[in-house]
């Protein structure tokens, strides 16, 4: 039942915007530290971003700082990673985790969405 579904991604030309979504459904999503990461074909899996459960203090990816932010609706048990002048190497499968850790270490995470693509091409 413990389930987090990202949402939002699709094709974008460069230089455009994307809002991405990851919902929580099972547990209390607030309680966690959530990571946001990328995976290009044939490449490893990058952290982009995260974002702790206490303090609410954030991190970006150095290829990301200044066009992404990364934030919480609480309410709405649900994090969202607002993208900006989108570049064509951001083109990736993104994934939205959740941990009781913090950081880009993937073992920190305790549960993984399916992933949705974004494509950035003209």
């Amino acid at each position: 039942q413990v389930q987090l579904v990202e949402s939002g991604g699709g094709l974008v030309q460069p230089g455009g915007s994307l809002r991405l979504s990851c919902a929580a459904s099972g547990f209390t999503l607030d309680y966690y530290a959530i990571g946001w990461f990328r995976q290009a074909p044939g490449k490893e899996r990058e952290g982009v971003s995260c974002i702790s459960s206490s303090t609410g203090i954030t991190y970006y990816g150095e290829s990301v700082k200044g066009r992404f932010t990364i934030s919480r609706d609480n309410a709405k048990n649900t994090v969202y990673l607002q993208m900006n002048s989108l570049k064509p190497e951001d083109t990736a499968v993104y994934y939205c985790a959740a941990g009781t850790g913090w950081g880009f270490k993937i073992t920190e995470y305790d549960y993984w969405g399916q992933g949705t693509q974004v494509t950035v091409s003209s």
